[in-house]
């Protein structure tokens, strides 16, 4: 557990290599036009432990997970958490350059976080599960390669019949 500035304890996050580069980079580019959430974006990235991309838990929330959190208001919510151009809260598409996405970033199930919404008050949620959509796509991606494999060995059947 980390201390943070305010004096709370913040759970231990875990970051892929890439996602800390593209959301460091992201919150360095917002600073300008979104300080506050930037900084903590910078603050959470700077207190993340960082590893490599296969590395990181299937339960660990990472760019474009699907989370399922409870709030202390005892809201439960599902969300997909993506970059700013992807956002969109009539499909449930959380940016990760607000509030509640970057308390949600690295978060493990089972982990809470104290996190503070835009109108300066304090909240808590907790992941009750995490889905990689990565790994479904990577499912379907290896069935295609073993079916492109299927077809290619008919394919290379021995030579054709030569005409006399």
């Amino acid at each position: 557990m980390v201390q943070s500035n305010e004096g709370t304890v913040k759970p231990r996050i875990v970051v892929s290599d890439n996602d800390f580069k593209r959301l460091t980079d992201l919150a360095l580019g917002a600073i300008d036009r979104f300080p506050e959430v930037a900084q903590e974006l910078e603050i959470e990235m700077g207190r993340a432990e960082v590893v490599q991309e296969a590395s990181v838990p299937a339960n660990v929330v990472r760019m474009d997970s699907i989370v399922e959190f409870r709030t202390d208001s005892a809201q439960q919510r599902r969300v997909k958490l993506v970059f700013p151009g992807e956002a969109d809260i009539s499909q449930d598409k959380i940016s990760v350059l607000t509030p509640i996405g970057v308390a949600l970033i690295g978060l493990a199930a089972g982990q809470s976080i104290t996190w503070t919404a835009r109108d300066g008050k304090q909240h808590t949620l907790t992941v009750i599960a995490v889905e990689q959509p990565i790994a479904a796509a990577s499912i379907v991606a290896f069935a295609d390669r073993r079916k492109a494999a299927r077809s290619a060995k008919a394919d290379d059947d021995p030579e054709p019949p030569r005409a006399a």
